[in-house]
């Protein structure tokens, strides 16, 4: 049987319910943590110096209001094409057009960023030392790719295991800094204590306008927060298991984030972390532990695997749901015999090696390079988030939808306020320079491309995917909309 939503929206049957309770917690912890703390701390420290953990806490705040707005939309209507499909229902076949590629290009170059991520702590064992970064970056894409054409069961517990070891390092971490921190013992020489603050410049050693600049190293820390979303349409139970997943997030970023930085800088002066070293094992590594600075260099490789995981994952979900809409080329909407949307996958995996061609032609820059498209990317994606659950909540004002249950706080008034910081943190993006200014510049490149692509892609009715065949061939799907 085919089914359309009532606004006539594409369905996205076909997905097997392989993600349990557990999967999804562990997939919301996942999505919030990753390279951009893990890696991207250390140039963000070395930048800001302690004003980081202020930035991660206002950043924080905003990222969980689009995570509630995400989740009021996820509540009125599961969907694997998530936000896409959302853009659709409430603002039209354009936007969402305009929300599955800028997504698509946030996680081609988070993408890029993770497996350049890869090859940087590979190449921390002088065994791998050898190897050229772009050979470690394509291994890791190979053992993705491979994850996640196995089916979502497999990613689920893969992603599981991956969120697990984050979550257990970073608590190993806490309890170990905390420790050390109340206990009075030195690192590397120094005294810990807060006075390695207020010894150092205090929480803005560089002014707020150095603060300012690394909010966009900050947001991309936060990129991945949406895939929870995408999630939902391949959970068992998500209007049970959605609400807690989304509401765990905020003390996880207490905790995660803002603890995590603020133990780094009252346990060693902010000028001993570095970009291109994660600052964990920077401190486990003037701890002087044996082969603790190893063990931490293992669990952040994993961490950024895990991202990339979960990259290739949401954006094949994404390229299918723009297919079924007719954004997008038929193609994509294939599935495999596990119900995975392979030729997404392919498609993704396909632009990551371009990542490992940047990784041979410019190894040292590549990192910093593709952090602030990704960030132009997650802006756009989380702006669309927005403004479709502000069309949703018009929606239910005029009576076309019963009120939400799980509600975004504050909304409608929030919405435009989190509007409002994105489009400031463009403004931050392009004072950036080179990186950032050279980004906001060639964005029009990008708009260009996606009108052009617009006009290229031939206008058919969406795909309806029966629910009962979901590894049909393409020509058996290709079914008239109602």
């Amino acid at each position: 049987m085919s089914i359309t939503s009532p606004a006539g929206n594409v369905t996205d049957e076909g997905y097997h319910k392989g993600l349990g309770r557990r999967q999804m917690q562990m997939i919301a912890i996942g999505g919030c943590i990753g390279t951009g703390l893990f890696l991207g701390a250390g140039s963000r420290l070395q930048v800001g110096g302690p004003s980081l953990a202020i930035v991660y806490a206002v950043c924080g705040v905003f990222a969980f209001l689009i995570l509630r707005a995400l989740g009021e939309l996820a509540m009125h209507r599961p969907s694997s094409g998530s936000f896409v499909s959302y853009a659709r229902e409430f603002l039209g076949d354009k936007a969402a057009y305009v929300a599955g590629w800028t997504s698509f290009l946030n996680w081609a170059m988070t993408g890029i960023a993770d497996i350049t991520a890869v090859a940087l702590y590979m190449h921390f064992w002088s065994a791998f030392a050898p190897v050229p970064q772009w050979v470690l970056a394509l291994a890791a894409l190979c053992v993705v790719t491979g994850m996640n054409l196995i089916g979502v069961k497999y990613f689920g517990e893969m992603e599981f295991w991956f969120s697990l070891i984050k979550v257990l390092a970073l608590i190993v971490f806490l309890i170990a800094g905390t420790v050390i921190l109340g206990s009075g013992m030195p690192v590397g020489g120094h005294e810990t204590g807060f006075h390695l603050i207020t010894d150092n410049g205090g929480f803005f050693p560089h002014g707020v306008f150095a603060a300012l600049a690394i909010t966009q190293g900050v947001v991309f820390a936060y990129s991945g927060i949406e895939l929870i979303g995408t999630a939902a349409g391949e959970c068992e139970n998500p209007r049970e298991i959605l609400p807690r997943a989304i509401n765990s997030v905020i003390w996880r970023i207490a905790i995660f984030y803002i603890g995590s930085v603020v133990l780094l800088v009252c346990l060693l002066p902010w000028t001993a972390y570095h970009a291109g070293e994660s600052p964990f094992v920077t401190f486990f590594n003037a701890l002087g532990v044996p082969y603790a600075d190893s063990v931490m260099n293992l669990i952040v490789l994993t961490a950024a695997l895990s991202s990339l995981n979960s990259g290739v994952y949401s954006t094949s979900r994404v390229l299918r749901a723009l297919a079924l809409g007719g954004s997008a080329p038929r193609f994509l909407a294939a599935m495999n015999s596990h119900s995975v949307p392979y030729a997404g996958i392919l498609l993704t995996v396909a632009f990551y090696l371009v990542g490992v061609a940047l990784n041979y032609v410019v190894p040292q820059e590549i990192f910093e390079i593709v952090l602030s498209f990704a960030a132009i990317g997650i802006i756009a994606t989380w702006a669309i988030i927005l403004m479709s659950q502000i069309a949703y909540r018009r929606a239910v004002a005029r009576g076309e939808f019963p009120a939400p249950t799980y509600k975004m706080p504050g909304a409608p008034f929030t919405s435009y306020i989190t509007l409002v910081f994105l489009g400031g943190v463009l403004v931050l993006i392009g004072c950036d320079y080179p990186a950032g200014t050279i980004t906001i510049a060639a964005s029009p490149v990008f708009v260009i491309l996606l009108v052009v692509g617009w006009r290229l892609i031939p206008k058919k009715p969406p795909m309806l995917m029966p629910e009962t065949q979901p590894s049909a061939a393409l020509t058996d799907l290709m079914l008239p909309s109602k």
